[in-house]
């Protein structure tokens, strides 16, 4: 196989799902990834970020568990020593991910002390020899990619991503996934690194622009589909992360809109019936009502009945907690029932015309 353009080692790389998931702490857990599931049958999921050393020590059930009704979906790794992050990755590959993901892109100061995570954007040789170290511990045609930022600190011209770039394209990475704003690695908390840094797509595209032969996804401040259309018109695929979470139903449409699909988007009760199926065996087995449900918060977000329909999925976690509990599924069914009949009204209410004077 001759070599790339730009002289990167011989490599198929697969192009990328059009919209994925971003990877988040204390979001994408499997619970979350399922809901996502029940609204999208495209999208690749992400789990949240697992160092190599938990993969290696830890409790794995927990850690890694996955459910069948995921698929696509990928394992975040956090480390920067090469062999740990083979075995990890392979260990990753046994309990059926679909993808192997580096995380190159955390600020935090925990992740910053152990020497991954964002800081490794000043580390490309490094990075690549993670990344051919994972490559060759899992069979193609999973992919190994890596997600990481514009830049660091006073690191963030163009030329050093580039850099960056072509030293972990060499290695044989996938995909990049890139987020769009630099990260300052101390004076920002990961929550101030996630907005005040400011959004530069622009190089994003340009990357693509220069490196065709690379699959290149874009992450940062996407909030609706509109935008994410609008990316995809430079980039290979487009990674949503707050949004998923803020304003999950948005995904309903992604698969017509951004995959081409022929499916039409199920209603919010096809989606809470889906869900269902799977939370209810799975608050039997862990016992925990707020974990199992919490996905479903933000269902009706923006829509006339969203308040009230929280406030009774918050009920209904205090109630499972108690003895005599009442029946889940019926239960979750009646709230959403009742916040469809409040949005039925507010559609059927009369508009008040417009004043003209």
């Amino acid at each position: 196989m001759a070599a790339s353009a730009h002289g990167f080692a011989p490599h198929v790389r697969c192009p990328p799902p059009a919209v994925s998931l971003a990877p988040m702490m204390d979001r994408t857990d499997i619970h979350f990834r399922v809901f996502l599931r029940c609204i999208s049958r495209r999208t690749l999921l992400y789990t949240e970020m697992v160092t190599a050393a938990a993969v290696l020590h830890g409790k794995r059930p927990r850690l890694l568990a996955r459910h069948d009704s995921e698929s696509p979906v990928a394992l975040q790794l956090g480390g920067d020593d090469p062999a740990m992050l083979a075995e990890a990755a392979a260990v990753g590959v046994e309990h059926g991910f679909d993808e192997i993901n580096l995380n190159v892109g955390c600020p935090s100061d925990r992740v910053q002390s152990g020497n991954f995570g964002a800081c490794l954007m000043l580390q490309p040789e490094r990075v690549a020899a993670c990344v051919t170290a994972m490559r060759a511990a899992v069979a193609a045609p999973v992919p190994v990619t890596v997600k990481h930022r514009i830049g660091v600190d006073e690191f963030d011209d163009y030329d050093h991503m580039r850099r960056f770039v072509d030293v972990v394209a060499e290695a044989g990475a996938d995909r990049f996934s890139v987020h769009a704003r630099k990260a300052w690695l101390s004076g920002l908390s990961p929550k101030q690194n996630r907005t005040i840094p400011p959004l530069r797509p622009e190089e994003i595209y340009r990357l693509k622009r220069e490196r065709p032969d690379l699959p290149i996804e874009i992450n940062g401040g996407i909030r609706d589909l509109d935008a994410a259309k609008e990316h995809l018109r430079h980039v290979d695929a487009v990674m949503i992360g707050r949004a998923a979470w803020d304003i999950p139903y948005l995904f309903a449409a992604v698969d017509h809109e951004c995959f081409g699909a022929p499916d039409q988007a199920p209603s919010r009760l096809q989606v809470l019936e889906r869900y269902l199926h799977y939370a209810v065996p799975a608050l039997a087995a862990c016992g925990r009502p707020v974990p199992v449900l919490r996905p479903v918060l933000n269902l009706y977000a923006g829509e006339p009945g969203n308040r009230a329909f929280k406030r009774t999925m918050s009920e209904l976690c205090q109630a499972l907690a108690r003895p005599n509990a009442p029946p889940v599924a019926a239960s979750v069914l009646a709230a959403a029932a009742a916040t469809e009949g409040i949005r039925a009204r507010a559609s059927a209410a009369p508009r008040l015309p417009v004043n003209q004077s």
